[in-house]
This record gives C-alpha cells, sequence and structure tokens, in this order.
C-alpha cells in the first residue's frame, strides 16, 4: 500500500461534523494552563474502527462530561455525518467491534448496587448485544460475554467466552486465566447460542484458532501442585499435556506470577507450528520460541532482547491473517523486532506522518488493504485516531482534544543504580523550563505488572503543574527479566522501597530535582508505597498521596490465600508486602493524604477505614478523602471522580506538602 503526503488540512474531510475533533484550534497551552476540568474528561473518544469490508467506521464517544457513551457510525466516503446514532440506556455502551462488514458486537453496562460486599465484587451488571446496521436493530444477551475470535471463515457467526467483557484493567490479578470459561458460537443471523467448550478445573480457558479449534490451556493441578500446560492439534478432542512447573519449587514462581510462559500466537499457514514464550534453562530474559503442535515441543528460539523480556507478539494488520509480523518487547515504549519487512515499512511510513508518533498501532484495517485506522499515543499525544483511505491520511479526532501537544511533556526512558547496584529502569516526565524541579515518584499499582509508558494522564497532569515524575520499574516489575522479578519477594516495603528511594537520590545527584521538595503519589499498590514511604526513617519525602492503598495486608492475605497451599503460593503470600502499613500508623512523620473509593472492588474500602481509624488514634494530622461511588480501574472512575483526585491533590501539594507546600 502507497502512503501519499499531503496537507493534513486538505484531507480532513467532515470532521468538524464528525465530532471527533474541535472545530476550531485549539489554543497553544503552556505549562500550568490546562484547567482540571481539562484532565479529569474522561476519554472523549475511546475507540473508532474500520468495518472489515472498509465501507463504514464505528465511532465510541461521549460528549458532555457526564453523558454516557454511544455509537455513531459513518460511511467511510462521508464523515460529514453519522448514519446511525446509538445508545442502550439505561444502560452504558462501553465495548463495541465489528464482527462483519454490517453487524457489530459490543458490551453494555449499569450501576446496580450501591455498596461491594465481597472481594471482587462488581457493582454493575452487564448485557451483550449485537447491532445490525442493515437492519438499524439491537439484539441483547444477559451476561458478561467476551470476543474470542471473529471466525473470519464464518460470516455468520463468532466465538465469545463467559466472564471477559471487560477486563481487569491493571493486569495484576495472576490467577485470572485459572478461572473457567465457557466458550459459545453466536450466530449473527439468528442469536442462537452453542456451547463449544465449557471450562472445568484442569482446562480452565483455551487459546482458539481462526477455525474455532481450541489450541492450548493452561491450569494448576490442586492435588499435585503443579502448573500444567496443554494443546490439542486441529480436530483434537482431547488435549495432550507437554510442559509442567512444580509449584513447590519457589523457584517457579515466576511461572505463575508472571503469565509470561505461554502460547503467544499461531502460524496461519502451518497448523502445527506455533509461537511460544518461556525462558530459556539458565536464562534471565523471557525468549519466543517455536512450538510443534506434532511433537508437543519446544523448537528453536526465534528472538531474545538482552534487556527485556519478549512480552508478546504483533500480527500482520489485514483481518483474518495471524502471521506473526513482530515480538513486542519492553523498552522506551513497547518495542518491537520485525519480522515482516512490508509492515515494517508501513509503521515507518505512518510514523513519519503522523505527529508526535510514538507508540503507533494499526487498530483496523479493511479486508483487501486498502483502508485502515491508525491509532497513536504518546508523551505529547493522549492518544489519536488517523483515518488512511485512498492513498490520503487524516485525522479524526484525539482522547483529549482540548490538550495541546504543546502542554504536554518528553518522557525520557532511563536506567540508575538501587543502593545494592540493581539497575532499575524508569520513565521521566520532565516538565517544561530548566531544573531543580519539585519531584513527584509515582510508582505503578500492581505491582506484578509490566508498565511501559506511552502516554501517562497522571504524569502528565503534574508536570504540566511544574513538577518532574519518576516511574521507576522496582524490582518485581514483570518484563524486565526473571531474576529482576524475583529479586521483589520478601522485600515488600524494603529493597523495592530503596529503588523508588534510590531513584529520587539519583535525581538529585544529577542536579535536577530540589532535595527539599521531593513527594510520593500511588495507587493501590503504589498507594501501599507511599503508606510505606510516610513511616520510612531518614525520610527523603515532604509529604506522600495514598491513593487506593493496600493498608492492611493480613486482612487481605486470607482472602486471596484461600485454596492456595503450593510453596509458591506461600512464598507470595508470605513475602509480600512485609511492610504492613496499618502497623505504622505511630511511625509516619511526614504530611500525608489518603483517597480511597467506597466502592472499590480490588483493595476494598476497610483498607481506607481500618487505617484511618489507627491513624486518628496516634494524634497525628492526615486527611482522608472518600470518592462517593469509585471503583479501582481508571475506566471506571467518571468524571466528578477524578476532577475530586486531581483538585485535592494538586492543592495539597501546593499548600499542605511539608513546610510551605511543594
Amino acid at each position: 500500500m502507497k502512503l501519499l503526503k499531503v496537507s493534513l488540512t486538505a484531507a480532513l474531510v467532515g470532521v468538524s461534523a464528525l465530532g471527533l475533533a474541535t472545530a476550531a484550534p485549539v489554543p497553544t497551552q503552556a505549562q500550568g494552563n490546562v484547567p482540571i476540568e481539562v484532565w479529569a474528561l474522561r476519554d472523549v473518544v475511546s475507540q473508532v474502527q474500520l468495518s472489515p469490508d472498509g465501507k463504514n467506521v464505528l465511532v465510541h464517544k461521549v460528549e458532555s462530561r457526564e453523558g454516557d457513551y454511544l455509537l455513531e457510525i459513518y460511511s467511510a466516503d462521508d464523515l460529514s455525518k453519522p448514519l446511525r446514532r446509538l445508545n442502550a440506556d439505561p444502560m452504558e455502551i462501553v465495548t463495541a467491534t465489528w464482527v462483519s462488514g454490517t453487524k457489530i458486537y459490543g458490551t453494555a453496562w449499569q450501576v446496580v448496587r450501591k455498596t461491594v460486599k465481597g472481594q471482587e465484587e462488581d457493582v454493575r451488571e452487564y448485557a451483550s448485544f449485537f447491532y445490525d446496521l442493515n437492519e438499524n436493530k439491537f439484539s441483547r444477551v444477559d451476561g458478561n460475554f467476551g470476543l474470542v475470535n471473529t471466525l473470519p471463515k464464518e460470516p455468520n457467526e463468532i466465538l465469545v467466552s463467559t466472564g471477559t467483557a471487560v477486563g481487569d484493567s491493571t493486569g495484576s490479578d495472576p490467577f485470572a486465566r485459572f478461572r473457567p470459561r465457557s466458550y459459545y458460537r453466536f450466530n449473527l443471523e439468528t442469536g442462537a447460542r452453542t456451547l463449544v467448550l465449557r471450562g472445568s478445573t484442569k482446562y480452565p480457558q483455551a487459546t482458539f484458532d481462526n477455525e474455532g479449534n481450541p489450541r492450548f490451556t493452561q491450569s494448576i493441578d490442586p492435588a499435585t501442585n503443579k502448573l500444567q500446560f496443554y494443546y490439542r492439534k486441529p480436530g483434537d478432542g482431547s488435549w495432550s499435556q507437554f510442559l509442567e512447573f512444580d509449584l513447590n519449587d519457589v523457584n517457579n514462581v515466576a511461572t505463575v506470577y508472571t503469565g509470561l510462559p505461554g502460547l503467544a500466537g499461531l502460524d496461519p499457514e502451518n497448523p502445527n507450528l506455533g509461537y511460544f514464550i518461556n525462558w530459556a534453562e539458565g536464562e534471565d530474559k523471557a525468549a519466543l520460541f517455536e512450538f510443534d503442535f506434532n511433537s508437543g515441543t519446544l523448537g528453536k528460539k526465534i528472538f531474545q532482547d538482552k534487556d527485556a523480556d519478549v512480552m508478546g507478539i504483533q500480527t500482520h494488520s489485514v483481518p483474518g491473517n495471524d502471521r506473526m509480523v513482530a515480538a513486542i518487547y519492553s523498552g522506551a515504549k513497547m518495542e518491537r523486532h520485525w519480522f515482516d519487512q512490508e509492515e515494517k515499512a508501513l509503521y515507518e511510513a505512518l510514523e513519519q506522518q503522523i505527529p508526535h508518533a510514538h507508540q503507533l498501532s494499526i487498530s483496523s484495517r479493511s479486508i483487501d488493504g486498502q483502508s485502515m485506522i491508525v491509532t497513536n499515543r504518546g508523551p505529547r499525544d493522549p492518544g489519536s485516531f488517523w483515518l488512511v483511505k485512498d492513498g490520503k491520511l487524516a485525522k479524526l479526532g484525539s482522547r483529549n482534544p482540548l490538550v495541546s501537544p504543546e502542554a504536554l511533556s518528553d518522557v525520557e526512558y532511563i536506567r540508575y543504580k538501587a543502593r545494592d547496584g540493581r539497575t532499575i529502569p524508569a520513565y521521566l516526565t520532565k516538565p517544561n523550563g530548566t531544573g531543580p524541579f519539585p519531584l513527584i515518584v509515582m510508582p505503578h499499582g500492581g505491582p506484578m505488572v509490566n508498565e511501559v509508558v506511552s502516554y501517562d494522564e497522571w504524569a502528565q497532569l503534574l508536570a504540566n503543574q511544574g513538577y518532574m515524575v519518576l516511574q521507576p520499574q522496582y524490582r518485581v516489575s514483570v518484563g524486565w527479566g526473571r531474576e529482576h522479578f524475583l529479586a521483589g519477594f520478601g522485600e515488600y516495603g524494603k529493597a523495592m522501597q530503596d529503588d523508588k528511594d534510590d531513584g529520587a537520590l539519583h535525581l538529585i545527584n544529577q542536579g535536577l530535582v530540589d532535595p527539599d521538595r521531593i513527594a510520593m503519589f500511588g495507587w493501590s499498590y503504589g498507594g501501599y508505597a507511599a503508606l510505606v514511604a510516610a513511616s520510612r526513617e531518614q525520610n527523603i519525602y515532604q509529604c506522600t498521596i495514598a491513593g487506593a492503598a493496600v493498608s492492611n495486608w493480613p486482612k487481605l492475605k486470607l482472602v486471596w490465600g484461600r485454596g492456595r497451599d503450593s510453596a509458591v503460593d506461600k512464598y507470595w503470600l508470605d513475602t509480600a508486602f512485609g511492610v504492613n502499613p496499618v502497623d505504622e500508623v505511630s511511625k509516619v512523620n511526614i504530611p500525608l493524604l489518603m483517597i480511597h473509593g467506597d466502592v472499590d472492588r480490588r483493595v476494598l474500602y476497610y483498607h481506607f477505614t481500618d487505617y484511618k481509624k489507627a491513624f486518628e488514634k496516634t494524634g497525628k494530622e492526615g486527611e482522608f478523602i472518600t470518592l462517593d461511588g469509585a471503583d479501582h480501574f481508571s475506566n471506571t472512575l467518571m468524571y466528578t471522580h477524578q476532577q475530586q483526585l486531581y483538585t485535592k491533590m494538586l492543592d495539597y501539594l501546593a499548600n499542605d506538602c511539608g513546610p510551605g507546600g511543594l
């Protein structure tokens, strides 16, 4: 496909009417000029997708601060007005995707409860739906179903599974893949549902090929405490085991808690060839291997990076073509090691034409390859959507069109040494101007997750107010090698905490940061780290802000530890959160702000109330803010939640963080 360089202004056909971009240019914004009301917006546009035949465009958008998401459908030849405007009142559409040239499959949710009484209990109910563009008709399917495969060779059927419509946006639940799901074929014409595979304890979930054949599964045998992998060849009616890890050996803890070993993809031209991610014997970085379905064995190593784990693969951008084109690994962004030179050339051409190109993705493409939607996300781009059609490139809109590139800050990928000599990767968001700057250390949640920063709203919000932001990939972070991950066990609140402090000290030594103006802000595990930071001796921080923080680990451990009796599980349960914040309240020696949603399903509200009660007994001064109706995950935080969070956070940093504010 040939891309023609044309004026973007000339190519923007009907964009103002489309509603995906502001009708007038956004004024240039400088540091500190973006109001909180802009940052607090939900993604104005969360998705733009091209139908497989290239004829229509689906847009998932919200039109007001407190409004619900709706769908608009446009002809790709005329973006001046939508063919359809759809909502799911009283529910809200949260996902939607083309499954044929005229049919859309999606999910809607609705808040139906006001309280969370148990771990992982959701206040929402879910429904799936089909929409037929030709008939302008919705069909509802009650239940939380997620799309598994569009079955490209069967235009009237798709494959779905239970319990996957809106997943854990943090990826911090290592046991999600072991919970049984059932898989169904849905007929797009009749709405009939046919069971394909019912998940069980031994075979809980499955990876399917484009023909709808189950090909791979994994489970933990409760009798032997072994993690076991199984495969099938096309047409097989039973599973064959090919690999297992003894979970009574703590050396195998990474195989469960990183989620890395596993099938990454299938070769569409050879049904007996797959791609598997694993650590080779004696090697630290996870690599990509061939997998032979005939013999059930790993073959040659295809790719391995010297500094980071392979995290996955990328397949061809044309729908239905599952040919592997790149391996994905962590770095300054999610880096690609290319195997397909045509796809590489296409991405490079797009990068040359899209302003502030960083993490590009062809999110949808027509079957003939001639049209596509391209997304970009990066330090100077909150997330933009581009249409490539007839050799022309047109910007359709942005996740936040009210934030200009000039108001955003560059992000630098750095590596520094912790006090014990360990190398810590990190991302540094730099405000405009010259240092030394006040610093916010912002550890990610999880903590056993991979965080590669492309665009981070919290970091950009803080940088826009003049703060430098450090996001350290402390030990136990996933994606930087098995040894880096394992080094965090037994070190929660200890060496893991040192990694964060040492990043701040590194920046002080570089002359970039004012040593008397440092704070920590984190969410979930990051909130835990902020509570620990508040009680450390020889404190380097002027204050901490703990959001949705784990504060009472023993109480949570009783829930998370049920049914887990392997040595690996006990190793994690007994070494995680070695410093328990609720027991450390008397040691708090700097100002503390704690914020929590009262319907948080992952870190239940008792973590907030238990800590607040214990803290108040000490007679110390702290601030405790509840976000009414707020859950744990970013996609559940509404405009009012984010406005309250951002307003309080910035006011606290400016006025109450240490003597005179930060």
